[in-house]
């Protein structure tokens, strides 16, 4: 799959949020393998996340919102990227990754996760609240503000990561 970004003749919000996901997903896809093995896990910024992290980041973040708070389904270790179990975590979390972990992993797992996010927003009205329990406990968002997001988050790091890939 390329990094294209959406026409814009994409007709509906289901289908343009779909398609915008895809397309962010596909970018820090494209940006995390540019990058050598040993780029992927060196920091180059102030905080201290590489691009093999911020990649299993953006996986286990679309399954939090998607799969376990949206569809409410149980997910593995939903702050599985985490160094320490979130919501409220302390200053000395971080987001890691096992050594013997390696990105085309990550990547073939989180296009997995894009093909459950794409069938959700194919079948799902945005209006639908998530249910409560798993991630939420009480007052739910609904599949709208979830998209909206999960796509702010996925802008923000595909810059980070610009940033990362031109500096390496």
């Amino acid at each position: 799959m390329t990094a294209t970004e959406p026409r814009h003749d994409v007709k509906g919000e289901g289908p343009l949020f779909s398609a915008y996901l895809d397309f962010y997903r596909e970018q820090l896809i494209a940006g995390v393998l540019s990058l050598s093995p040993e780029a992927q896990r060196t920091t180059l910024v102030p905080s201290g996340w590489t691009p093999i992290e911020l990649l299993s980041h953006v996986l286990h973040m679309e399954r939090r919102w998607f799969v376990w708070g949206f569809l409410g389904e149980e997910v593995d270790a939903p702050w599985g990227d985490w160094s320490e179990a979130v919501p409220n975590r302390s200053d000395d979390a971080r987001w890691r990754v096992a050594d013997d972990v390696d990105a085309e992993v990550l990547v073939v797992r989180l296009r997995e996760i894009g093909i459950r996010t794409r069938d959700v927003l194919a079948s799902t009205a945005l209006d639908t609240l998530a249910p409560t329990g798993g991630r939420f406990e009480d007052d739910p968002p609904d599949l709208r503000w979830i998209c909206f997001h999960v796509l702010q988050e996925y802008a923000r790091h595909a810059g980070h990561l610009d940033i990362v890939v031109e500096l390496s």
